[in-house]
């Protein structure tokens, strides 16, 4: 659905007598109120040399000219790139060497995402890092319960959650898939729990060009149709349908993102072995191909648009099929695609953070989202999804998981940070103050800084075994279930302005009222 035959359905909406500036307000709630604008200190690992790179890249120009790509039941895709120049075959499109390259060079290299509380707006691009919890789970899990599908209350609950950690700074989209909601109308619940439990940073709809456009819809009543025009302040998460095919429910949804101005972030989703060949050079290649084509489709749409270009790429157990995560063969490609990213000039979408194939919140859970997340970091990546809660190859959310993989983040950003070196860091003072052979922890040096020299760590239990055995010998698991339970008795929702939350809430039984519910 382009921008030029969208016609937006008439509404009837109660302005609110504050305006925009009430909509943009910080509003009072228990979240810290610092910056979510997050700048790396450290240096990207440069895993791959040059030629490398190259030779990446000119096997995937080798791909989309001698293979192509197909758009399937797109016509208006189809049409603009073959205004573009491209050779359009049937629902094949073909590119010539360096042709893609060139259509996503108006895509901005770092755009700014807007929240109506200011400290919660972010910047993607550049030496900014940005995290979001996990998306797209049909299950939940915690002690209490067990395993069981999700809802809509566990769907609020991790917004909540989410709005409430300082280390998160964009509320993803589908955190988890609320199944009591009839598949054609959940969408709708899902961008209000974003906008009204939470300010930061969201992703729309994407299972439906409306549902999309619904989206956006929601997003003006709460931002302003003008204030839209000029300013990003919601994404739609387009993934491919690998190998080499655009599928019309994205390639919809993805234009009337782009047709708004509003971002997308662009995420093939390869399983090397099934869905590429095996060799990570040969994912890192294709990955490259089709997540280019779909940057060049918004630039078509709407030069300028704001993109992400991202990828979710990992290895699968060539035994038995199932998937892994954590692996050092998708460790490497994720860093590698960092780089290939940046090459092209646009923020950069890891393959995400703290993944885990386990199925409950265990060693095994922490060990692969660790390393994850450190090639992540290492590897400079400006958005990191699935930076908590994420278990069972992305089938279950863990709450205990959820706060468990909140602390390891605040880890990684402290590393991320780097090292301060400046004459108050040397502490010369405190030398003074102590004769050799003293202690410093009682210098003027040392009260000013106790509280920020170290990360402190929100779940970790550092002292001796007595104490840990007379407070009830609990592991990280039951600390952090005690933890996600007070985190939200403790919730308060953001401000809003009651004429547009009213707006919302009559937009949303407007159009659930014109369907019937569907749970397919």
């Amino acid at each position: 659905m382009s921008k030029s035959n969208f016609k937006e359905p008439a509404r009837k909406v109660r302005p609110s007598r504050k305006g925009r500036a009430a909509r943009m307000q910080k509003g009072k709630s228990t979240v810290p109120l610092t910056s979510s604008i997050f700048k790396r200190n450290i240096p990207r690992y440069p895993l791959l040399h040059t030629e490398a790179l190259e030779a990446i890249e000119e096997q995937a120009d080798w791909i989309l000219k001698e293979v192509g790509i197909e758009f399937r039941g797109d016509d208006e895709a189809l049409r603009l790139f073959k205004e573009a120049g491209a050779d359009v075959q049937g629902e094949r499109i073909r590119f010539d060497s360096g042709h893609v390259t060139q259509l996503c060079s108006t895509a901005p290299d770092s755009f700014r995402m807007e929240s109506r509380q200011p400290q919660h707006s972010i910047i993607l691009g550049g030496d900014h890092i940005v995290l979001m919890p996990g998306y797209g789970s049909p299950f939940v899990t915690d002690l209490d319960k067990g395993r069981r599908y999700a809802t809509l209350e566990d769907f609020q609950n991790f917004v909540k959650l989410t709005y409430q950690s300082p280390v998160l700074h964009h509320g993803s989209g589908t955190i988890v898939e609320p199944v009591d909601v009839p598949v054609n109308k959940r969408h709708l619940d899902m961008v209000y729990a974003h906008l009204r439990y939470s300010t930061k940073p969201f992703m729309g709809g994407v299972t439906s060009p409306e549902r999309a456009q619904d989206s956006v819809e929601m997003a003006k009543i709460m931002y302003g149709a003008d204030f839209m025009q000029k300013h990003c302040v919601i994404q739609g998460n387009i993934n491919v349908n690998s190998p080499l095919v655009y599928d019309h429910t994205m390639s919809s949804a993805l234009r009337v993102y782009a047709a708004a101005g509003q971002s997308v972030a662009v995420s093939p989703a390869i399983f090397a072995g099934a869905m590429s060949p095996v060799t990570q050079a040969a994912v890192l290649a294709q990955t490259h191909a089709e997540a280019m084509v779909g940057i060049a489709l918004s630039q078509l749409v709407r030069k300028g648009t704001p993109v992400v270009y991202g990828n979710f790429n990992t290895t699968m157990n060539l035994q038995t099929g199932s998937l892994t995560f954590g692996s050092p063969e998708s460790n490497l490609s994720h860093m590698a695609f960092t780089q290939l990213g940046q090459r092209l000039g646009v923020p950069v979408r890891s393959g995400g953070g703290q993944l885990s194939a386990a199925n409950s919140a265990d060693g095994q859970a922490m060990q692969e989202a660790s390393t994850g997340m450190m090639s992540d970091i290492l590897a400079g990546a400006n958005m990191i999804y699935h930076s908590a809660g994420w278990l069972e190859g992305g089938l279950s959310m863990g709450y205990e998981k959820f706060v468990m993989d909140l602390d390891h983040c605040g880890m990684m950003l402290k590393m991320a940070g780097g090292i301060t070196v400046d004459k108050e860091s040397f502490g010369r003072e405190a030398y003074l103050q102590t004769e050799p052979g003293g202690n410093f922890l009682s210098t003027d040096h040392t009260m000013k800084n106790f509280k920020t020299a170290n990360y402190q760590s929100t779940l970790g239990d550092a002292g001796s075994y007595e104490q840990w055995t007379e407070d009830g010998a609990l592991t990280l698991e039951q600390r952090a279930n005690k933890r996600w339970k007070k985190m939200l008795e403790e919730y308060q929702a953001p401000e809003i302005d009651p004429g547009v939350d009213e707006a919302l809430l009559e937009f949303m039984e407007r159009k659930k009222s014109s369907m019937p519910d569907k749970w397919y």
